[in-house]
């Protein structure tokens, strides 16, 4: 049975889920509540032999214009004790992490679509995303600094690895927006759309074009170009001759050759 959740709504059809952010009223900002079901979603997207591909949006005129102020208030806990109040605020900050990365651990791929405002939150939130792409009205903004504070949920760690470094610390440094032409040309998103809807349409597709391949495939994948991400080119290729050793499916393979042979569409078990 598919989850309900109070800050997003989550549909799945043809092995393609929808996670779609569903604070309209709010700009799709992201309060204490959002943060904990992200991972839930994610988590159970992880899990799920029904979902292959997953499309991330947002609900109403925005993307997400990132945090929600209100979180401020608790992220210290209650001690009048310094050492404390900061031991707290590190954790807090950790488990935010956390929220988010369950979209990395999510072993299906996601292709976020992006219209309006993406900002602070917003930024950590798709730099998770195995894809990103935009409506002609996307822009984005590393806003932290304009606030005062480092951006500490993920996006300095990520950005870097996406875009050129300069630009990443231009717009770190100066809060300033990137269009979604600009976005583009530096390589954040993958392609620009008219509008949201023929975005969504697009994607939708690109998502069931990839729900198509071999799960496992996918899945293995994922999994190497993340290793690869954050590891030397050795230690890439050694992990990917031991998970083929273990991984690789002959029924997949024998499956997938057949189907190029015989010129029609594969099947393969979820």
């Amino acid at each position: 049975m598919t989850p309900c959740f109070e800050t997003l709504s989550l549909t799945v059809d043809a092995h393609v889920a929808t996670v779609t952010l569903n604070r309209p009223d709010k700009a799709n900002s992201m309060n204490a509540i959002m943060w904990q079901e992200l991972q839930a979603c994610f988590e159970w997207l992880d899990e799920s032999d029904a979902v292959r591909a997953v499309v991330l949006a947002g609900e109403g005129r925005h993307f997400c214009a990132g945090l929600d102020l209100g979180m401020f208030e608790g992220l210290h806990g209650a001690s009048g004790d310094p050492a404390r109040r900061g031991e707290a605020f590190r954790r807090n900050v950790l488990r935010m992490q956390d929220n988010l990365t369950a979209l990395e651990r999510c072993r299906k791929p996601v292709l976020a679509a992006i219209h309006s405002t993406c900002i602070g939150g917003g930024i950590d939130l798709v730099c998770c995303a195995d894809m990103r792409y935009a409506a002609e009205d996307a822009w984005f903004a590393v806003r932290e600094v304009d606030i005062g504070m480092v951006a500490d949920v993920g996006t300095l760690q990520r950005l870097p690895k996406l875009i050129p470094d300069g630009i990443a610390r231009e717009l770190a440094y100066t809060g300033r927006s990137m269009d979604a032409k600009e976005a583009k040309a530096v390589g954040f998103v993958n392609q620009v759309f008219e509008n949201r809807d023929v975005m969504l349409q697009e994607v939708t597709d690109l998502a069931r074009s990839i729900a198509a391949k071999s799960p496992l495939v996918v899945r293995g994948s994922k999994e190497m170009l993340l290793y690869t991400r954050d590891h030397s080119v050795a230690e890439g290729l050694n992990y990917i001759a031991t998970w083929n050793a273990g991984m690789m499916s002959l029924r997949d393979l024998e499956e997938g050759i057949s189907a190029q042979a015989e010129k029609r569409s594969a099947s393969y078990e979820d």
